[in-house]
């Protein structure tokens, strides 16, 4: 192999596809990156056997090839390079640099080693505009379960309707649900995407009405966005019924100002980070919502107005949990809907076009 490239281009590519080298990876093969140049391009491709992103470049080649160096040493190293031309040669089992008067070696792997991928089917698909894909991701992603003990849940569930989609969450304390039109779809179709792919799409998203495609196939999913396609095999299995977990009746409502109550939860965090569950109490009477935590790094108590309806109540919830919704709804005030001190409650913003509902577990407190 031998070609030509921007020095910065290259660092970005590298940045791009080693996002999906797991820091947990049994297998060793698995920590190089895989940089094929073929007519006019470069391509780079990392994976773990779950995720897998590929991204190419602009390059001059003289001769085609195929080279496969260690992931985070070529990262670490490339960031370093300013954006002059970069000149790559494989030269026996290692890769040669070449910038300014300069160049480095990598020590590479046998490029047959690396395992095969597969395509996905493009039998089944959505389009949409990568913005309302970017805020359907954000809106739901931190919801995900992070542990092994439910693997479906360290998912977002994909329901895909004849004109919108439905993305929902959960951990088992609270649940995210978004809502967003579509602009086409192949069919009704419910894909489980793992939580580490589908932020990824998100990140390489922006905020244009650009059209994105998203192609579900048996058991993997795809997103190409730009000179990026991202993979990832889908988790298998049925997803909890969360129909069946969100209420449509309560007798308590309580409508605030999403900024006043995110800077109070925040302060109350500051003094409740000691405890694992974050605990703040909601003390609901008419048109003021008590807010109060205490812990050995201090107490909180504040007030703030609010537009209340139903009977009064006192409940208590994880604080960061509050925070993380409201930090995401984009609504200038939210509706808190409640039952009781034992049961869920649900938020929704207040206004605006989409579907966006968020519930969340009370915790007990003394």
């Amino acid at each position: 192999m031998k070609a030509f490239c921007d020095g910065g281009d290259l660092a970005e590519a590298v940045g791009r596809a080693i996002r999906a080298i797991s820091t947990r990876s049994n297998n060793p093969i698995l920590d190089n990156i895989r940089i094929e140049a073929t007519e006019g391009t470069m391509v780079l491709t990392a994976t773990d056997n779950e995720l897998t992103v590929t991204t190419g470049i602009v390059a001059d080649v003289s001769d085609g090839g195929v080279a496969l160096v260690p992931g985070k040493l070529f990262s670490d190293f490339t960031r370093r390079l300013t954006g002059e031309r970069i000149a790559m040669e494989t030269a026996g089992s290692k890769l040669v640099l070449r910038y300014g008067d300069s160049e480095s070696e990598f020590a590479c792997a046998e490029p047959d080693d690396y395992p095969e991928l597969t395509e996905v089917s493009t039998s089944g698909s959505i389009s949409m505009t990568k913005n309302a894909l970017r805020d359907l991701i954000n809106k739901v992603a931190f919801s995900v379960r992070t542990d092994d003990v439910r693997p479906i849940l360290k998912g977002v569930l994909f329901e895909i309707g004849e004109s919108t989609v439905t993305a929902v969450a959960l951990d088992g304390y609270r649940l995210a649900k978004c809502v967003k039109p579509l602009i086409s779809a192949t069919g009704e179709m419910k894909a489980v995407v793992p939580a580490r792919c589908v932020n990824e799409i998100a990140r390489l998203l922006d905020e244009s009405d650009e059209e994105v495609r998203l192609y579900i196939g048996k058991g993997k999913v795809r997103a190409d966005i730009g000179h990026t396609t991202i993979t990832s095999v889908l988790y298998e299995g049925e997803f909890v019924a969360y129909r069946n977990i969100i209420r449509t009746s309560f007798d308590t409502q309580v409508t605030v100002a999403a900024q006043q109550l995110y800077d109070s939860l925040e302060r109350a965090l500051l003094l409740t980070r000691d405890d694992r569950s974050n605990p703040v109490r909601f003390d609901i009477t008419e048109r003021m919502l008590r807010i109060t935590s205490a812990s050995g790094r201090g107490n909180l108590d504040e007030r703030l107005p609010v537009v209340t309806s139903g009977p009064d109540l006192t409940i208590a919830f994880n604080a960061k949990y509050f925070t993380e919704l409201l930090r995401v709804c984009g609504a200038d005030s939210v509706t808190i809907k409640l039952n009781s001190p034992a049961d869920p409650c649900v938020v929704v913003p207040c206004g605006g076009e989409e579907e966006f509902l968020y519930l969340i577990l009370p915790v007990r407190v003394a």
